[in-house]
């Protein structure tokens, strides 16, 4: 999957300024930004559901607006809103689903049944789906959308208000896809979910790419690794933080608590411990915080981590 200066704008407000993006065929790669980054807008065009201003698209290698029949047929998408049918049972679903796509009524009942059982759905297939928990909705609109056994699969926040346990749960299945050579390209809120899931990550700001590798890579290269100081007494944490200085990133008199940016390596890690407490008699407590996504996403943004807030629709 191949993205080349796209760019989309909705009046005039820009939406994607000149977004290039490459995507590795059965891998998971996620999209991360702030609310109107230009994430939604990107899998909307990729999917051929919006058309771009500017630019190029392929997907599987096929032009998403020269070739949109072509591209369909081997995508699918999974919105941030299970698209299911509430008054028909999963079974019911899946097979109409599988009837869509063309198949014959008894191949259609094959396929609901192989996904059912994939998904670990068949004790609620013959529910309605108005019954279902949202961790169960989410699992079968899954299931639905590899009716057509896609080898590109896009995910718009699909874990957004699922409990832990039920997260979980669908990671698994994404890891699955990705080891079946299904491409995936998954939109996400959570850090966590990008860190745990992405072979790559991309992180949009101002519909550009601001930064991408792995998560490992992204954390060395944006993120900073802390050693927090807890100080035994006020005197001893105010001499801390004037023999600091400016590298103090966070200081905390009342708790006597105070952070400094290192680069982790157990020198560096001394040096500070010696600097600060040469007698060994001021520090209580210290601790090491690798770097995070967390941090990552403040680093390249200037904005805190979302906490799970959905991207406004169209953007």
């Amino acid at each position: 999957m191949e993205v080349v200066d796209l760019r989309k704008s909705f009046g005039a407000v820009t939406v994607l300024d000149g977004l290039t993006l490459r995507v590795a065929r059965g891998s998971v790669h996620a999209l991360l930004g702030p609310n109107g980054a230009g994430k939604t807008t990107t899998v909307r065009i990729l999917a051929t559901l919006t058309a771009p201003d500017g630019g190029t698209a392929r997907v599987d290698g096929h032009d998403v607006v020269r070739e949109r029949r072509r591209v369909r047929r081997v995508i699918s998408l999974a919105g941030q809103h299970a698209a299911l049918d509430d008054g028909q049972t999963g079974v019911e679903n899946l097979e109409m689903m599988a009837r869509l796509t063309g198949l014959p009524r008894a191949a259609a009942r094959r396929r609901a049944t192989a996904l059912l059982d994939r998904f670990d759905l068949a004790e609620a297939a013959g529910r309605r789906v108005a019954t279902y928990s949202g961790g169960t909705r989410r699992r079968l609109d899954l299931a639905a959308s590899l009716v057509g056994e896609p080898s590109v699969i896009f995910l718009d926040e699909p874990t957004t208000g699922l409990d832990p346990r039920s997260r979980q749960a669908l990671w698994e299945v994404v890891g699955e896809l990705a080891a079946g050579g299904v491409t995936v390209l998954l939109t996400t809120q959570y850090l966590e979910e990008a860190d745990k899931l992405a072979d790559r990550v991309a992180v949009l700001h101002g519909g550009r790419l601001v930064a991408e590798g792995t998560a490992a890579d992204l954390k060395r290269r944006f993120g900073a690794h802390r050693l927090e100081l807890t100080m035994r007494d006020d005197d001893r944490f105010a001499a801390a933080v004037r023999q600091l200085g400016d590298r103090v990133a966070h200081a905390d008199g009342a708790r006597r608590e105070l952070a400094v940016p290192t680069d982790g390596s157990a020198p560096q890690v001394r040096g500070l411990l010696d600097e600060v407490d040469p007698d060994r008699q001021g520090v209580a407590r210290f601790h090491l915080r690798t770097a995070t996504l967390d941090d990552v996403f403040l680093t390249l943004t200037g904005q805190s981590t979302p906490a799970g807030a959905r991207e406004v629709a169209g953007v």
